[in-house]
């Protein structure tokens, strides 16, 4: 027998983006639709090409195969008026072995809910073919796999039958997943009257005690309190020390690195990088920073960009201790800002503010904040200041920068909210050794700064 649970090769999908039919308000309206329907989409079938799938006879001891399918057509780079062509995934292949923990990775619109949905069976693939041996357990949406109408209690023997479990073997979990869950009080209760926070909880519970040999999980998590996520990813990790093979899609790249020892990292559909996780991560950040920031900061056309002007940024360069650019740094490093600034109209005083936040909703992890200038200046004056963080303590985190130009009054001259991700603090080591848990991204620190650079001139 294969050592490999998962074998994706020349994975594809393609959606068909059509224009938007008219909603037939009438009787007449709604048969005539459903007469013309099947010309309509025999018309654009042909237009398209149509994919054609070929059906596969594969011998049990291979695994299921989900769409093994021919090679698609071409289609055309130019659609035609009614259509239009979406790669979801393109060309996609890599192979996960028994046992592994791997984190799927990406901006939004990369795919990773598309390619678990193949795996999960819920969907086919244009082309290509994905290979998946053992019982699947998957979580991709709240609710998904559960009907409505039926109670807490009927959709975990309702699941556990799709699973292909028999009732005896889910008598045997039931307490489990009903402890794990606490919706102790609504198991009675159809689910449609749930929130979403109980649906995915008692979802969650029973992908994950349900002895799945391959478990998928979606950003779904998310959902759940912040009590709820410790369980389920401590939940991830006993399942992955049963040797049991996990697929699991976050945003949260220390839970990623904490749970996973390998990652795969899509872009637009396209597979651009598959290996140890550290290594993946690296590379994923660096995309981010790539697209979103640089040591040399254009930030004239900053999106979130507010202020009256009368002073504005004008550069910022992240350095180390060395005044060298860069933006990786390990846990315990110097950290310098370098933030040019200039005077547009005369001022009594400025002062400067810098937050790193983190998380998707930008919780703020520390601020630092100084005067640049005590007393008034004039229109023209340019300058630089760096701030420098000695030997920073920070949770190993990638970090957006918030900066400020004000007065002591918290008039506002100048405000960059959205520099994406370009600070990244990473540390090897458990959570002990760390002195936290790498998992949880938030959490205040005061750290100390000074001043160690400054200079100015004036173009009046």
């Amino acid at each position: 027998m294969s050592s490999s649970a998962i074998q994706v090769r020349n994975l594809s999908k393609a959606y068909r983006l059509g224009r938007k039919e008219e909603v037939p308000d009438s009787l007449v309206g709604a048969f005539t639709g459903m007469i013309r329907a099947p010309w309509d989409n025999w018309r654009r079938l042909r237009r398209l090409n149509t994919f054609q799938l070929a059906s596969a006879l594969e011998s049990p001891d291979v695994g299921n195969t989900v769409g093994l399918a021919n090679r698609a057509r071409q289609i055309p780079s130019e659609p035609d008026s009614d259509s239009d062509v979406l790669w979801a995934l393109r060309d996609v292949s890599f192979e996960i072995k028994t046992g592994d923990v791997v984190g799927i990775i990406g901006g939004n619109g990369a795919g990773k809910s598309t390619l678990l949905k193949i795996l999960s069976r819920s969907t086919e693939p244009t082309s290509g073919r994905a290979v998946m041996r053992g019982r699947i357990s998957s979580l991709l949406e709240v609710g998904t796999g559960f009907h409505p109408d039926l109670t807490g209690r009927e959709n975990i023997y309702m699941n556990g039958t799709i699973l292909g479990m028999s009732k005896r073997e889910v008598d045997s979990k039931f307490d489990e997943i009903v402890a794990f869950s606490g919706v102790e009080k609504f198991l009675d209760t159809p689910v449609k009257r749930y929130s979403s926070g109980m649906l995915v909880r008692l979802a969650f519970s029973v992908a994950a005690h349900l002895e799945p040999e391959v478990l998928i999980i979606d950003e779904v998590l998310a959902v759940g309190d912040g009590l709820f996520q410790k369980k389920c990813l401590g939940r991830i990790e006993e399942i992955a020390g049963q040797g049991r093979t996990v697929l699991f899609v976050s945003h949260n790249m220390q839970a990623v690195q904490h749970l996973c020892t390998r990652a795969v990292l899509l872009r637009q559909g396209m597979l651009i990088a598959e290996g140890p996780v550290r290594e993946v991560l690296d590379t994923y950040s660096k995309g981010v920073r790539d697209d979103n920031f640089n040591a040399e900061t254009a930030i004239e056309n900053s999106r979130f960009r507010r202020g009256s002007g009368a002073v504005r940024f004008e550069g910022v360069r992240i350095q180390d201790a060395t005044g060298n650019d860069r933006l990786d740094f390990k846990l315990g490093q110097t950290i310098r800002f370098a933030l040019k600034y200039r005077v547009y109209q005369p001022v009594s005083i400025v002062h400067v503010l810098i937050q790193l936040r983190s998380g998707l909703a930008g919780e703020v992890v520390t601020s630092i904040r100084h005067p640049v200038h005590a007393e008034p200046v004039h229109e023209g004056l340019t300058g630089e200041i760096v701030i420098e963080l000695p030997e920073a303590n920070l949770r190993p985190n990638e970090y957006s920068l918030y900066l400020w130009l004000g007065d002591d009054s918290r008039q506002n001259y100048d405000t960059l909210d959205g520099l994406i991700g370009p600070l990244h603090i990473f540390a090897n080591g458990s959570a002990q050794e760390l002195g936290f848990d790498p998992t949880v991204p938030s959490g205040y620190f005061s750290i100390a700064s000074t001043i160690t650079g400054y200079k100015q001139s004036s173009n009046r």
